[in-house]
């Protein structure tokens, strides 16, 4: 017998040789939520691992990041084996498009319509696989055997995939005679996936899933238009250049043709920013463009791009960062944990700023203050600023969608603007790649180089980052007057090297490092692109340093 030590300390005694499974569901009691990961010597595995000795282990549930990732992964492919159940042959290939609020938009291509009744057919069969508990079986194939298997399958971009690959092999996962291949782990079987739904959405499927917060639930759909239509748009544009997904980016890479690719993504993002320009100096009412996203979505060189293309229009922007409107810090609200709250609206003098705001847009002239971040308090150097009649104020902050920070500006006078790094690149036709992962790697690169934080406290301090955008940013996203899409399809190819060196930097016995080790392994599906090649006005400067706005 041995001994496993876990969570809180408790023990068990098992035999040698029995599975992580088995010990979990004998301690299935003490957790609140389904354990589907464990985590042995700080590295992360899979249940169907067996205990080779006494060891002191982490069960991870859903409730934590990484246990919601390896859900929702088995439960895409839950969803692709129920369709390939229900619609067989009229099914030619099944693309996990991008993240809808709570799950994944899927298009299927063939010859089927996926209407409301499908999509229920679908489900019932997904809940059917999930009754049977049918295991997930894992089983490690030759590269050459993959490629020729998804090439059959209809999956160019996958074999294009793992042409790049460097190991010999590669894990497969079957379910019953569906076999798929998946990045990340996964639970062991069918059984696991207890908590989805269904629907018919636009010209495809909505897959929806529980959130991390409250793990066994699934909340109601809730569509969002605009940001589905924005990267429905990049998504689709990313496919018809041929350079959707990893595979195709490698291919432009690997033929010489990156620079092309570089000047073409360039083109579209300063294109959509030049549409914006136009579409506010249409309307002279438009005194406040109002823009808010989440961290590392690129919103100062964003202003300073879009300021440019308004002088284009014959406008004068003057740049406003919410920031300098902080409550002086003996003011600021501490959060749940006694630690202060920058991120809530609280610890922004609301009625300071509105004052400042309503007096410019009166045409009076206004003491404009600095925040000073070493001290902690407001200051006042000098700085005056009064609108003209071609002026137009340029706002940056996190709360600028949310009404109560601009409550007394007449609505006819702001124009809103929601920008987030909306990853549209997958890294074939069934692995997406997260969205927070973008700006994550962002903003470990920029800790690094502006504010000598290491990767391991970039990674320590993101899910705090990330629960003040639930709560300050995301709701208000639908309100925005334009999405745009800051994310550019080949910037992991050049944030590659960057991240790679601080993530290899963080120790392995640190609480960080599985988190890092996953990011080195979706890092390496990357061929490695100079960056160099980057233009100086480009987004991804404001990360990797060169930016001709000098930010």
């Amino acid at each position: 017998m041995i001994t496993i030590t876990y969570n809180g300390g408790r023990t068990i005694d098992v035999p040698v040789g029995v599975s992580y499974q088995a010990v979990a569901e004998r301690v299935r009691e003490y957790f609140d939520y389904d354990i589907v990961l464990v985590k042995s010597e700080n590295k992360l595995k899979e249940l169907h691992k067996v205990c080779k000795g006494s060891e002191t282990v982490e069960f991870i549930t859903t409730q934590k990041r990484d246990g919601m990732l390896t859900y929702e992964r088995s439960a895409l492919m839950l969803l692709c084996k129920a369709v390939s159940d229900v619609a067989g042959k009229d099914v030619e290939k099944v693309l996990v498009m991008f993240s809808v609020i709570n799950g994944y938009y899927i298009e299927l291509r063939g010859n089927i319509s996926p209407d409301a009744a499908f999509a229920k057919k679908v489900c019932d069969r997904m809940r059917e696989l999930a009754e049977e508990d049918v295991p997930l079986k894992k089983s490690n194939v030759s590269l050459d055997v993959a490629r020729s298997y998804f090439r059959e399958k209809g999956m160019p971009n996958r074999d294009k995939l793992f042409r790049y690959r460097r190991h010999s092999g590669v894990n497969v996962y079957a379910i019953g005679d569906y076999v798929d291949y998946y990045y990340g782990f996964m639970v062991p079987s069918t059984g696991y996936i207890k908590y989805f739904d269904v629907v018919a959405y636009e010209s495809g499927l909505a897959l929806l899933l529980p959130k991390q917060e409250k793990p066994d639930e699934v909340p109601p759909f809730e569509p969002q238009p605009k940001i589905f239509k924005t990267m429905e748009t990049t998504t689709l544009w990313a496919e018809t250049m041929g350079i959707g997904t990893v595979g195709e980016i490698n291919d432009k890479i690997s033929r010489g043709q990156a620079t092309e690719m570089i000047l073409m993504a360039e083109a579209r993002q300063e294109m959509d920013i030049a549409k914006i320009a136009a579409q506010i100096a249409a309307n002279p009412k438009i005194k406040c463009v109002m823009i808010a996203g989440p961290s590392s979505s690129g919103k100062t060189s964003f202003s300073h791009r879009l300021s440019v293309q308004l002088r284009g229009q014959g406008l004068i922007p003057h740049p406003i960062e919410v920031d300098n409107y902080f409550v002086d810090r003996e003011f600021t609200p501490r959060d749940e944990n006694g630690e202060y709250d920058f991120e809530s609206i609280e610890g922004v003098d609301i009625e300071g700023f509105n004052r400042d705001m309503l007096a410019l847009l009166n045409g009076e002239c206004v003491k404009m203050p600095t925040f000073n971040f070493k001290t902690g308090y407001r200051e006042y150097r000098g700085n005056t600023l009064q609108l003209g009649e071609g002026d137009i104020l340029v706002i940056e902050g996190i709360h600028c969608l949310n009404d109560r920070m601009s409550a007394k500006i007449p609505a006819e006078n702001k124009f809103r603007i929601y920008i987030s790094a909306l990853t549209t690149t997958n890294i074939d036709e069934h692995n997406r790649i997260p969205t927070s992962d973008g700006r994550l790697i962002r903003r470990m690169i920029r800790d690094a180089r502006t504010r000598g934080y290491g990767a391991q406290a970039t990674l320590a301090r993101w899910g705090s980052v990330r629960r003040g955008e639930k709560k300050n940013i995301i709701p208000f996203q639908e309100s925005a007057d334009v999405v745009f899409n800051s994310s550019l399809v080949y910037e992991f190819s050049v944030l590659k090297s960057y991240a790679e060196q601080l993530l290899f930097g963080i120790p392995e016995d640190a609480p960080e490092y599985p988190e890092a080790h996953r990011l080195l392994r979706f890092l390496s599906y990357f061929l490695a692109l100079d960056s160099t090649l980057v233009p100086q006005n480009s987004l991804l400067k404001e990360f990797i340093g060169g930016s001709v706005f000098g930010v």
